[in-house]
């Protein structure tokens, strides 16, 4: 496996288990979640609610198990978008490919134990994309106002970040766009800020201090206040020495990130303004993933077990988190026995779709380079070469 291959690789691994893990521990508290398990989870657990097809009617998702959810779902729909098209995407393509992949193709769907269409298992703020889309025919690139702003268009950008390998501007560019079909506010913003970040850890060479620097290059308003206020919080408490009680880094970077988060401290009983746009907010997912790789050196399953004993957002958190640390290490920095069992437990082909981004990549890195040399000409003639070089 070639160095591109494996960052690929371990981009997309890394994020899928950081979801199957984190699923079983979604919308719990640390404290509701080490009752449960006896302790801190340390792997692939079961569901926390046994009779799981009937304790939630709004969801009835076997979560754990090394089941992948909606995450790794969205994220692998959009990779065969790009392998469908093989080049850059904008919002368009999410009207014109994406809904009709989450509405036309059935597959197998591991928390419902079942072939069905990946309508059937998104929640909400996913289904909008197919009303406003597919049935309300709105814009592609204004459909997002409206919606719930959280973190669902960021959970499956890390595709965006792989097409833009050492470029976290252009991996930002792209993901606004093709978030604005999903998100508006600080949801579409933490979108463009997830796919720098995974572009930034991807390259070769790359270094934690890299990614934080990029996101940190690229985000605004709110977002970017959230990431700098943990960011502060994990330097502090890295400075002191850590704590040798292992929820505390998660207690700080919880507190570092409420006064950014609308949903409040009680996850399954948001506050009444929650999710709601703003320009001084941020989504809590994506600040808090940074955290745990920047407080553990992009270590993988350091870094997706903080997030797992995390709570709340839990899945989402560690497959951001994943997908981070996988690009900075590559394939081999992703625990081998969890990708088994999670793409074993969830039918995955992994592999298949690791080959398959992996020529997404080169074929639309060639175009890029063809194009900056076009562009590169044509200054050199407009500025002359000195001017140009």
């Amino acid at each position: 496996m070639d160095v591109l291959q494996s960052r690929v690789a371990g981009v997309l691994a890394g994020a899928a288990v950081g979801d199957a893990l984190g699923g079983a521990t979604e919308g719990w508290t640390p404290e509701q979640i080490e009752e449960r398990h006896g302790g801190r989870v340390e792997g692939i657990v079961g569901p926390f609610l046994a009779d799981w097809r009937t304790a939630r009617p709004i969801a009835p998702y076997h979560k754990g198990d090394g089941h992948v959810t909606d995450d790794t779902l969205m994220t692998h729909a959009l990779i065969e978008v790009y392998v469908k098209r093989r080049r850059h995407l904008d919002a368009f393509d999410v009207a014109g490919d994406l809904v009709p992949l989450m509405i036309g193709e059935r597959r197998w769907i591991p928390e419902l134990e079942d072939e069905a269409l990946i309508l059937q298992r998104v929640f909400l703020a996913e289904k909008w994309i197919v009303a406003k889309l597919h049935y309300g025919h709105a814009d592609p690139r204004e459909a997002g106002v409206g919606n719930v702003v959280n973190c669902g268009a960021t959970m499956y950008m890390a595709p965006v970040g792989l097409v833009h390998i050492g470029d976290p501007r252009g991996a930002y560019a792209e993901a606004i766009d093709l978030a604005g079909a999903h998100q508006s506010s600080y949801g579409r913003e933490a979108a463009g800020v997830f796919a720098a970040a995974v572009a930034a850890a991807a390259a070769p060479g790359a270094t934690v201090a890299d990614v934080r620097a990029a996101v940190g290059e690229v985000a605004h308003d709110g977002t970017a206040a959230a990431i700098a206020a943990v960011f502060d919080a994990v330097d502090a408490f890295r400075a002191a020495g850590g704590s040798e009680d292992p929820r505390e880094l998660g207690r700080v970077i919880r507190a570092a990130v409420a006064p950014y988060d609308t949903v409040g401290d009680q996850y399954r009983a948001p506050a009444m303004d929650a999710r709601l746009p703003s320009r001084t907010k941020s989504i809590e997912e994506l600040p808090v993933a940074l955290g745990f790789v920047l407080a553990h050196d992009g270590d993988a399953r350091a870094s997706v077990l903080d997030a797992v004993n995390y709570g709340r957002d839990s899945d989402s958190i560690a497959t951001m988190a994943g997908a981070i640390c996988g690009g900075l290490g590559g394939i081999d920095v992703i625990p081998a026995e969890w990708v088994q069992e999670v793409t074993t437990a969830s039918r995955l082909d992994l592999d298949g779709v690791v080959t398959a981004m992996t020529e997404v990549v080169r074929d639309i890195a060639g175009e890029d380079a063809r194009r900056a040399a076009r562009r590169a000409d044509a200054l050199h003639t407009l500025l002359g070469r000195e001017a140009a070089a």
